[in-house]
């Protein structure tokens, strides 16, 4: 599968709102570093960090742009709240191997209507 392709499919999953389906998009020992947080590593945590976002908001990723670059896909983004964001994908075999994603989360909080974290 194309990486531009991939991202699509997990875009798709990500509008269901399926943490297994969306760990199934990464490697093994994949690295999702989202800037407005810490790393997470492997796939198991990548899946934990889906279940929880899920549980917390329902996220709805609106594709503007998918770019392809070798083994890299682009995301631009919106969602119906009004935020927008990007998302880098390096693919390996057929699956994501590192994502990086930028995105206000201050802007996030409060559109969700959520506590603003503190420390």
């Amino acid at each position: 599968m194309r990486p531009r392709e991939l991202v699509a499919a997990w875009v798709e999953a990500f509008n269901r709102g399926a943490p297994d389906e969306m760990a199934a998009f990464y490697a093994e020992h994949a690295v999702n570093h989202q800037v407005v947080r810490e790393p997470v590593e492997g796939r198991a945590a990548i899946r934990e960090m889906f279940a929880r976002d899920f549980a917390e908001a329902k996220m709805v990723c609106i594709v503007e742009n998918i770019f392809e670059d070798g083994q890299w896909a682009i995301l631009e983004w919106k969602d119906p709240l009004g935020l927008r964001g990007c998302g880098f994908f390096r693919i390996e075999n057929d699956k994501i191997a590192f994502q990086r994603g930028y995105w206000d989360r201050l802007s996030f909080l409060k559109a969700h209507g959520l506590p603003l974290a503190v420390g």
